[in-house]
């Protein structure tokens, strides 16, 4: 059974990563590279402006950043 993933806009994604320990690294265009210290995690947030985020593309940045979908709930909220 798959689980719904909310529509979000980069900004909130952004936000629930750097609840989840992520600093953004560098951005090139409209690619916003972040990265977690504790265990070198990296990814890869596409930022345009008054679009929200494919879920398939929300989906991988999470499995790219270990974070299970419950988690990304939490810290949406």
């Amino acid at each position: 059974m798959s689980e719904k993933l909310a529509r979000v806009d980069c900004q909130a994604l952004l936000r629930a990563l750097t609840r989840a320990g992520f600093e953004e690294v560098r951005q090139r265009g409209s690619h916003i590279h972040l990265r977690r210290p504790s265990d070198k995690k990296r990814v890869t947030v596409p930022c345009h402006k008054g679009r929200d985020l494919a879920t398939g593309t929300l989906r991988a940045i999470l499995r790219d950043a270990d974070i299970s979908i419950d988690d990304f709930r939490k810290l949406l909220g």
